[in-house]
C-alpha cells in the first residue's frame, strides 16, 4: 500500500478530461457542484461539451437521458445524496427502465463527507441503486482504480453508478493495475477469515489484516470494486475460509454486506459479519474522526474479526 493519498473524486475529474480528449462525443453534466465534483476540470478543457443543470438534479438526469439517445457518451455528476436520493425516480424510470447509457458520477459518498453532516452523508445510495435492474455499481478503492473505472464505464451500453469520495485515501493498487468490470481483486491471501471490502474501506482492510497477522490471525483481503454485478465466483471462493467480514462506508442494510450475505446464503453458506454504518444517521465532524466514531476504520475491522473468531 502506497503512502500516496488522493481522493477518488480528483481522479474522476482528471479521467473525464483525459477521456474527453479522446472521445469527441463525450459530454459532462453537473448540478452546480463542478468545483467539488471535479467536473470543473473537464469544463475548463471542453466548455462546449459541459452543461450545468443548476440545483435541479431531476432535470440533470432527464437532460442526460436525452443526450444519450442522441448518441453522446454522457456523465452526469452531483453529490451521492442528491443523485441517488433526490433523483431516484428519474434514474429508475428515465435511465434504468429504457436501459440508457448514462454514467452517474456520484461524489461525496459516505460518512467521510465529514463536516457537511448527516444531510450530505449518503450511506444509502448503494442500496437504492442495487434495486434498479441493469444498473452497474462501481465503488473504486483508490485514484488508480477510479481513473480506470471511468474509462470502463464509458464503454458500457447501460446505466452505471460510479461512487467517489471526498477524502484522500492511500493507493492500494500499483501503476500497472488493470481494472476489470465485475471482477473482484484478491489483494492478500489468508486462511482464517476473508475481509471483503469496497471503496476507502479496502485500505483499512489491508491495515487491519496486517494488525491481525501480528496476532497470528491469517486474513485474506478481497477488493470488490464492482458491487453490481457482483463477482460471485470470487465471493464463493472467499467463503472457503469459513468466515467473511464485509467492510463498507455505507449502511449495513442493502450494501456490499447484504449483497454478499444474500449470495452466500443461497450458494455457499458461511458466517458473514458486516462492518458498516449501523442503521443510523451521521453527524458533522472531521472525516477521519467520523470514520472512527462509526466503526469504519482498521481497528474496528480487526475487532470484528477477533470477535467473530
Amino acid at each position: 500500500m502506497s503512502e500516496i493519498k488522493l481522493a477518488t473524486r480528483d481522479a474522476y475529474g482528471a479521467a473525464l478530461a483525459e477521456l474527453g480528449a479522446a472521445d469527441k462525443k463525450l459530454v459532462v453534466l453537473d448540478a452546480d457542484l463542478a468545483p467539488a465534483t471535479k467536473t470543473a476540470v473537464f469544463a475548463k478543457a471542453f466548455p462546449e461539451r459541459f452543461f450545468d443543470a443548476g440545483i435541479a438534479e431531476q432535470n440533470l438526469i432527464g437532460v442526460a437521458a436525452g443526450l444519450s439517445t442522441a448518441g453522446y457518451t454522457v456523465f452526469a455528476s452531483t453529490f451521492a445524496m442528491f443523485a441517488a436520493g433526490r433523483a431516484f425516480e428519474q434514474i429508475r424510470n428515465t435511465l434504468g427502465y429504457p436501459g440508457l447509457n448514462v454514467n452517474i458520477g456520484a461524489t461525496h459518498a459516505g460518512i467521510s463527507v465529514g463536516e457537511d453532516g448527516a444531510s450530505h452523508q449518503c450511506c444509502e445510495d448503494i442500496a437504492l441503486m442495487r434495486t434498479i435492474p441493469g444498473m452497474t455499481i462501481i465503488n473504486p478503492a483508490d485514484d488508480i482504480e477510479a481513473r480506470q473505472a471511468v474509462f470502463a464505464a464509458a464503454k458500457t451500453d447501460s446505466p452505471c453508478y460510479l461512487r467517489f469520495g471526498r477524502l484522500a485515501v492511500p493507493r492500494v493498487n500499483s501503476e500497472d493495475y488493470k481494472f476489470e468490470l465485475g471482477k473482484a481483486v484478491k489483494l492478500k491471501d489468508g486462511g482464517d477469515v476473508t475481509i471483503i471490502a469496497t471503496g476507502l474501506m479496502v485500505a483499512e482492510a489491508l491495515t487491519a489484516a496486517a494488525q491481525l497477522e501480528i496476532e497470528g490471525i491469517s486474513a485474506a483481503v478481497l477488493n470488490v470494486h464492482t458491487i453490481k454485478p457482483l463477482d460471485e465466483e470470487a465471493v464463493i471462493a472467499a467463503a472457503k475460509t469459513g468466515l467473511i467480514v464485509t467492510a463498507e462506508e455505507h449502511s449495513v442494510i442493502g450494501g456490499l454486506g447484504s449483497a454478499v450475505a444474500e449470495l452466500l446464503s443461497e450458494k455457499s453458506p458461511c458466517r458473514v459479519v458486516r462492518v458498516g454504518v449501523k442503521d443510523t444517521f451521521g453527524r458533522s465532524g472531521p472525516a477521519v474522526e467520523m470514520l472512527k466514531r462509526y466503526g469504519l476504520d482498521a481497528k474496528s475491522i480487526a475487532a470484528a474479526v477477533r470477535a467473530a473468531l
